[in-house]
């Protein structure tokens, strides 16, 4: 058996053992998941500050106002000329 053969045969042995484990283990895929669902990021209070404007033809004042356009923590933002200003921003 050659070396290429031999990390071929490596490489798919720990791919087929990595999904074996997700699939054994949903409760913590689904933790996982949900815990990176609850964090909005800054595109997501960028698209809800169109979104208030689209409906109310003003701008948002406070990131309160933006509470029924985002799913997720958006305490972390704030509203700086009219965009979102926060981590990752």
């Amino acid at each position: 058996m050659r070396l290429i053969e031999m990390a071929m045969a490596a490489a798919v042995t720990v791919s087929v053992a990595g999904s074996s484990y997700v699939a054994l283990n949903p409760d913590k895929l689904t933790a996982d998941a949900k815990a990176v669902a609850d964090k909005a990021t800054c595109r997501t209070v960028d698209t809800a500050i169109v979104g208030f404007v689209a409906v109310n033809e003003t701008d948002p004042t406070s990131i309160a106002q933006l509470r029924p356009y985002v799913d997720g923590d958006i305490t972390r933002y704030r509203i700086v000329g009219g965009r979102a200003s926060g981590p990752g921003c």
